[in-house]
């Protein structure tokens, strides 16, 4: 059986004894009090007629009952304190009961006819006030006896006390029954009864002791006292009412504020709360409306039996989208129903429903956020992880182990995927991926990171040891036996090799029956010594070094990695040389008009003085910062000394463009032309005087991200070089994706040229596809007069080389180029040496 039942079970067999208590002490008292008017029938004779008056009191006194209600607790508010004044002094002991037992059932009788649903209410109510009448009674004929004592001051004392005590015994009492139906805390249920009814006590005793003073004193005086009560009754009834409406709108506003929640479950809870608070319901069920037809219910309390009286409430709660909720509460008989409810309920439904809604709206909400947050670290075709979500979530795990702890990183690649894709379609290449993230998930042991990296390249997070003391971060390590411990590099090429085993199993494929190859690389190293981008840049090399020496697994060896320790030194060293100015220094080459020797153009290279190692060439450090997270910051660095030059030559009177290379991954940043912007504007340079150099591979590239910085580039109106053209296997018409304003010809072309027809074959057809396209074109590395005097007949315009200016540097070339521009064809001569190389 559920507990709920099992407790309403319990509630309701502790109501009953508590009734039955009550009756039982009631019927005690009454009892008592008829064995001793039978052994003295005489003495009952004198007392007649004052019997029949308390009696009659006694009745009026519960039939003008009030109601004092306290949330969803009902109690029955009357002049019994009265009532119990005057039976003291006209009574005694036994006959007191027996008239209050009479009277108050009467009262109890005419109650029920009016309203049989309320007879459970007033049946307790008399038990009650006739068991305190009896026991009050009988402690005050001990003490202080009061039938026919003369008025005086004691006596008033000690009726008011006695009225005061049946106030606190009754209400007592009753609180005990309604705190066990409606599930209250009992003592202050109690103090809330007393503190309610505190005007009716103090108005009764006084109406009680007026009522014992007339009839001591002038009895005929006594009818003129019954306006005066009517008063006082209206006075209670209004002071009540003003209670119940202070609390019913104090619990609604309660109950409004505590709809403020986010989440559905809260604000159903606060809502169903707050209708028991306000309207006194016994029970209480909500059913909210969810997406795709669905409904929630949720309850507070407990569905009484049909048989049981009261009334149950029904109302459709709508929102801004519609229908949001059902609300149904059930009030028994004695929460008795006020003209205002129907204001609250409208009220409470309408605050509870815009509550749901926000609710709803908020869950979905969620559920976009959390789509979204799971679209941003997963792979939509194979649902892996992706390469952010790998690099995160890595270097948490690698921050939360201890820094000796081993760990490997197996990247794999999909050999031949361009085949499968050309041959088969791109939708068999996505089913073969999917295929090899399947196989992957199969081989991947619980807590493993498993990333797609993009492409057909996958990696893998594994630890080859189990020194880890326990789990950490989203990297649940696994443990390896003893014998493995010593030996993570075994472990982790098993590993490999398992994997490359287990991708060779052929499968079917559009059809057609696949057996997938696949390279694998393999880095083992100390969870303190490495990031995540290390670990996937050395697993890379790795894998290459597989695929170059023919096998399916290959293990990193940092003496082959072009990028090794001291190289991962020298791009610290860079990291701190870009933070000062005297390290990174400009080189620049001046490039001159074949036919008039003025200069065409500035080449800016980048020339290293290194504090230790001494001058450094850019093949010693471009490759490596290529290769790094410095590239951004890097080409900002030589782009912004290069405008601040041409800056600096502007303020001279020279207006020679400047160029700079580019790297082919810096055309990757979606930042650049924004970058570039801001560095022209900054140095305020006009746009056309800075020349980009781009390769001719770059060109190649069908990335769509290039393209869009390329074209930026060309937004900004910076011009556009292609550097080493001719070297490249694209064909003329990929000059046409996007505009460039010059073309420079490979230094091995020029160096050639004159032995060789093929390569002057090349150049020739450079320059005339220049001029025919309108562009300009330039020849590099130019150093005797034979190649300047080939170049020429062939029509080329311009050219730099040692020919005419080695690399110098800024303070250097000024003087220069003032000459060049004064007399130009004397200062074309070969230079040999200029103290820069």
């Amino acid at each position: 059986m559920p507990s709920s039942h099992l407790s309403v079970r319990k509630q309701r067999r502790a109501g009953q004894v508590l009734s039955a208590a009550l009756s039982g002490a009631a019927v005690v008292a009454i009892a008592i009090g008829l064995i001793s008017v039978l052994r003295e029938p005489a003495a009952v004779a004198p007392f007649a007629w004052r019997w029949a008056v308390v009696a009659v009191a006694t009745a009026v006194a519960h039939v003008a009952v009030l109601r004092l209600r306290l949330g969803s607790v009902v109690l029955n508010v009357c002049w019994g304190e009265a009532a119990i004044i005057v039976g003291l002094h006209l009574l005694p002991w036994e006959l007191l009961v027996s008239a209050t037992a009479v009277g108050a059932g009467i009262a109890w009788w005419l109650q029920a006819r009016g309203d049989p649903g309320r007879s459970r209410r007033h049946g307790r109510h008399v038990a009650a006030v006739v068991a305190a009448t009896a026991a009050i009674a009988g402690v005050v004929a001990l003490v202080s006896p009061t039938v026919g004592a003369p008025w005086t001051p004691e006596l008033a004392v000690v009726l008011a006390l006695a009225a005061a005590a049946l106030h606190l015994a009754s209400t007592a009492a009753r609180t005990a029954s309604a705190a066990i139906w409606h599930r209250r805390r009992y003592w202050l249920l109690t103090m809330r009864a007393v503190h309610g009814a505190s005007l009716t006590l103090v108005g009764n005793t006084v109406a009680g002791l007026a009522a014992v003073a007339i009839l001591a004193r002038e009895p005929r005086w006594l009818p003129l006292l019954a306006p005066v009560l009517w008063l006082l009754h209206q006075t209670y009834a209004h002071r009540l009412r003003a209670g119940d409406e202070r609390r019913a709108w104090r619990a609604l506003a309660e109950a409004t504020s505590r709809l403020n929640q986010l989440d559905e479950a809260e604000v159903a809870r606060a809502g169903l709360r707050g209708a028991r608070e306000i309207f006194g319901a016994a029970w209480v069920e909500l059913d909210v409306r969810r997406p795709y037809g669905l409904w929630r219910r949720y309850v507070d309390g407990h569905q009484p039996a049909a048989a049981t009286g009261g009334s149950s409430v029904t109302r459709r709660l709508t929102g801004a989208g519609g229908e949001v909720a059902w609300l149904r509460m059930f009030r028994p008989a004695e929460a008795d129903s006020a003209a205002r409810d129907e204001l609250l309920l409208g009220a409470l439904g309408d605050a509870l429903a815009a509550a749901l809604d926000n609710a709803a709206s908020q869950r979905r909400l969620r559920m976009v956020e959390a789509r979204s947050t799971y679209a941003e670290q997963h792979d939509p075709l194979t649902g892996l992880i992706n390469w952010a979500a790998l690099l995160a979530e890595g270097d948490t795990a690698l921050r939360r182990l201890p820094a000796d702890e081993p760990v490997g990183l197996l990247l794999l690649d999909v050999n031949d995927f361009k085949e499968v894709n050309d041959t088969l379609g791109h939708a068999a290449g996505d089913e073969l991926l999917r295929v090899v993230a399947g196989r992957l998930r199969r081989l991947t042991r619980q807590g493993e990171l498993l990333a797609r990296l993009g492409g057909d390249e996958f990696a893998m997070l594994v630890a080859p040891s189990d020194s880890a003391p326990e789990p950490v971060c989203a990297l649940d390590l696994p443990g390896l036996p003893e014998r493995d411990r010593a030996a993570p590099r075994a472990v982790a090429l098993r590993r490999a090799r398992q994997i490359a085993e287990e991708l060779a199993v052929p499968v079917e494929v559009a059809g057609v029956a696949l057996s997938v190859e696949a390279s694998v690389g393999v880095v083992i190293a100390s969870a303190g010594t490495a990031t995540m981008t290390e670990l996937v840049r050395r697993a890379d090399r790795a894998m290459y070094q597989a695929k170059s020496g023919g096998g399916s697994v290959g293990w990193y060896d940092s003496a082959r990695d072009a990028a090794s320790t001291n190289q991962l030194a020298l791009l610290a060293e860079l990291r701190a040389a870009l933070a000062v100015d005297d390290q990174l220094v400009l080189a620049l080459q001046p490039a001159v008009d074949l036919k008039t020797g003025d200069a065409t153009g500035v080449e800016a290279l980048i020339r290293w003085k290194h504090p230790r190692r001494g001058p450094l060439a850019p093949g010693e450090f471009i490759s490596v910062i290529e290769s790094s997270d410095l590239l951004a910051p890097f080409t900002q660095y030589v782009i912004d000394r290069a405008l601040a030059t041409a800056a600096d030559w502007a303020l001279n009177g020279l207006l020679v463009p400047i160029s700079v290379n580019v790297s082919a991954r810096s055309l990757l940043d979606p930042r650049l032309p924004a970058d570039v912007a801001e560095l022209l504007r900054r140095h305020q340079v006009p746009a056309h005087r800075l020349v980009l150099e781009i390769t001719e591979t770059v060109m190649m590239s069908e990335l769509a991200v290039i393209d869009e910085v390329l074209a930026g580039l060309r937004a900004t109106g910076v011009q556009l070089a292609v550097d080493d053209f001719g070297t490249g296997f694209s064909s003329m018409t990929l000059l046409t994706r996007v505009p460039v304003d010059e073309l420079k010809v490979d230094r091995e072309f020029v160096a050639g040229m004159v032995d060789s027809p093929e390569a002057a074959a090349i150049v020739r057809t450079t320059v005339d596809l220049a001029r025919e396209l309108g562009l300009r074109v330039v020849a590099e590395g130019v150093e005797t007069a034979d190649q300047r005097a080939a170049l020429t007949a062939l029509g080329c315009t311009s050219a730099q080389g040692y020919h005419f200016f080695r690399p110098m540097p800024p303070e250097k070339v000024l003087g220069v180029l003032r000459a060049l521009r004064d007399n130009a064809q004397a200062r074309i001569v070969p230079l040999r040496a200029d103290g820069v190389s």
